[in-house]
């Protein structure tokens, strides 16, 4: 199953892009990032460790090490696809080169047309099928989290983990927080009453409606 005919049938008509929350009635949203200060410009500050640990154990929560998943990693274009073959090194660093021949690329119209008014722009998908194991999640998680703090290393696409055992998806929108999605209430049961306390104040009154 490709991932396509999989969002067909496990999430149908869900647009892969952010705001995810908001989109499907399902889900979690995680704050990431606690008590920044200005003075936190370096890196491995008190704050990006914080956002670190949380994603990370997070991460691992839902993600068991034998389970299948998509990791999708979407790039927008706005040079006429002349840093495509440079952008394809986004997963180098994440995965063992014996396993880039499973990348899947797809050119797709630009994902957010209104800030497009010429048409002119393309969004890249590039998907990858591996075991959670066969991925090296947590630099990856760490990058997202400082994309915009001006720390390195960074990555500035959106990046989603889509667990086909578990029907659910992961996305890091960067270090203020995190959204958590599944087709089933029963499904992240555990991780509404475990990290119950990192869920993100202003959403919490409806997500506490999906589990009780």
């Amino acid at each position: 199953m490709n991932l396509k005919e999989f969002m067909q049938e496990t999430f149908p008509n869900l647009e892969l892009k952010p705001p995810l929350f908001y989109s499907w009635d399902i889900g979690i949203r995680f704050e990431l990032g606690v008590e920044w200060k200005r003075e936190y410009d370096y890196p491995n500050n008190p704050y990006v460790l914080g956002c670190y640990k949380r994603a990370i154990t997070l991460f691992e929560a839902i993600h068991s090490p034998t389970d299948d998943i998509f990791v999708v990693i979407d790039v927008n274009d706005f040079d006429k696809g002349k840093n495509i073959k440079r952008e394809l090194k986004n997963f180098s660093p994440y995965v063992e080169k014996s396993h880039l021949y499973r990348l899947k690329h797809l050119m797709m119209p630009y994902i957010f047309p209104e800030d497009d008014d010429e048409g002119t722009y393309r969004t890249h998908r590039f998907t990858l099928k591996c075991k959670t194991t066969e991925f090296k999640f947590k630099p990856l998680l760490k990058s997202l989290c400082n994309q915009d703090l001006g720390l390195k290393p960074s990555i500035y696409h959106r990046v989603y983990f889509i667990n086909i055992n578990k029907k659910t998806i992961f996305h890091v929108y960067d270090d203020r927080g995190c959204d958590l999605l599944a087709t089933s209430p029963e499904t992240i049961r555990d991780m509404y009453e475990i990290f119950n306390e990192w869920i993100l104040d202003y959403d919490k009154p409806e997500i506490d409606k999906v589990f009780n």
